[in-house]
C-alpha cells in the first residue's frame, strides 16, 4: 500500500494584478513577505528604543527617527547582500559570463547568507555614520529578523519553490511542476487521484517554524523580558548561532539546488565524504554558528 500525501494548496503566488497599459503590475507574496517582515520589524525596534530600561544603563541606543532612517539602510542590505550572495555563492561562473543578468532580480535568485552579511556590513555603515553602538543597533536588528523569515519561507512555500527531499512521511506535500515531480523513488511516491505521483518535505515550512516561529519567540522573550538587551551583542550572537542551526538541520530535509545534483551526486553535496556530505546551505551556516557562539559567549564579556 502506497503511503499517503497532501496535496499542494490552490494559493495563486501573484495577490492581485492590475494593467496600467504600459505594463501590468503584480503584487506577489513574496514581495508582501518583504515588506511585512521589514515594516513589523521597524515598529517592534521603535518601540524597544522608547522602553530605554531595556537598554545597557537605562539609554536606548537611537531615537525613533534614526530608526526610520536606518530602515533604508536595511533595505539595501538585503536586495544588494541578497543578490550578490546567489552571484557568488551558488552560480559565479554563469553570471561572469552573463553579467548583465545580475541586476534582474525579478528573474529569481537571492541568498539569505548573502543578505545577512549585507545587512551586517549596511548597519556597520549606519552606525559609523551616526556615532551609535555597533552591538546595541545589531542586536534590536537581529531580534527582529525571524519576521522576515517567516514571512518569506511561508512565500517560498506558496510559490512552489526551494522544496524538500522526496519523503514518505503523511505530511509531505505534492507540489506542482516537472521539476518537483521528478522523483526516482521509491521513497517519496505516492497515490493521488490515481496517478502515482512524488511527495516532498515541505521544507520552507520547516524553516518558517525554526528561523522564524521559535527563533524569534526566543529573542523577543529574552529581550523583553529577560534582559538580554542590556548585554550587547547577546541577541546578535543567539540568532546568528540560532539561524545557523536552524538552516543547518533544515538542509537535511531540503532539496538542493540543481547546479549541485548530478548522477555521480545524487544528494547534491558540495564537499562529500563516502555517503554523507554538506550541502552548500550547510557549509555557509557552520561559520555562523561558530560567529554567534563567539559573538554571544566572549564579546559580551569583555563590554563589561
Amino acid at each position: 500500500m502506497l503511503p499517503a500525501a497532501l496535496p499542494f494548496p490552490p494559493i495563486d503566488p501573484v495577490i492581485f494584478s492590475l494593467d496600467l497599459g504600459f505594463m501590468m503590475f503584480e503584487l506577489r507574496w513574496y514581495a508582501l513577505a518583504y515588506i511585512a517582515g521589514l515594516i513589523l520589524g521597524w515598529r517592534v525596534i521603535v518601540r524597544a528604543v522608547k522602553r530605554p530600561e531595556l537598554w545597557p544603563g537605562d539609554t536606548a541606543p537611537m531615537t525613533p527617527a534614526q530608526v526610520e532612517n536606518l530602515l533604508t539602510w536595511v533595505i539595501l542590505g538585503v536586495i544588494l547582500g541578497g543578490r550578490l550572495g546567489y552571484v557568488i555563492f551558488y552560480q559565479p561562473a554563469y553570471y561572469w559570463q552573463n553579467p548583465a543578468e545580475i541586476v534582474q532580480i525579478w528573474q529569481g535568485g537571492m541568498s539569505f547568507h548573502g543578505g545577512f552579511l549585507g545587512v551586517m556590513v549596511a548597519g556597520l555603515m549606519f552606525c559609523r555614520l551616526n556615532r551609535l553602538p555597533v552591538l546595541q543597533v545589531h542586536d534590536a536588528m537581529a531580534m527582529v529578523t525571524p519576521f522576515g523569515l517567516f514571512f518569506g519561507r511561508v512565500a517560498n512555500f506558496i510559490n512552489a519553490e526551494l522544496w524538500g527531499r522526496p519523503t514518505d512521511a503523511p505530511w509531505g506535500v505534492v507540489f506542482p511542476g516537472l521539476a518537483a515531480q521528478d522523483c526516482e523513488g521509491p521513497v517519496g511516491i505516492v497515490e493521488m487521484a490515481g496517478q502515482l505521483v512524488c511527495a516532498r518535505h515541505p521544507s520552507q515550512l520547516y524553516e518558517a517554524a525554526l528561523e522564524g516561529l521559535i527563533l524569534g519567540a526566543a529573542l523577543l522573550w529574552l529581550a523583553w523580558a529577560r534582559g538580554a538587551l542590556k548585554r550587547p551583542g547577546l541577541i546578535l550572537g543567539l540568532f546568528i548561532a540560532g539561524y545557523g542551526l536552524a538552516r543547518f538541520i533544515v538542509e537535511f530535509f531540503r532539496q538542493a539546488d540543481d547546479l549541485f545534483i548530478s548522477a555521480e551526486n545524487p544528494m547534491g553535496y558540495v564537499v562529500q565524504m563516502g555517503d554523507m556530505g554538506l550541502s552548500m546551505g550547510q557549509i555557509l551556516s557552520l561559520p555562523m554558528i561558530v560567529a554567534g557562539l563567539f559573538i554571544m559567549v566572549l564579546v559580551p564579556r569583555r563590554a563589561r
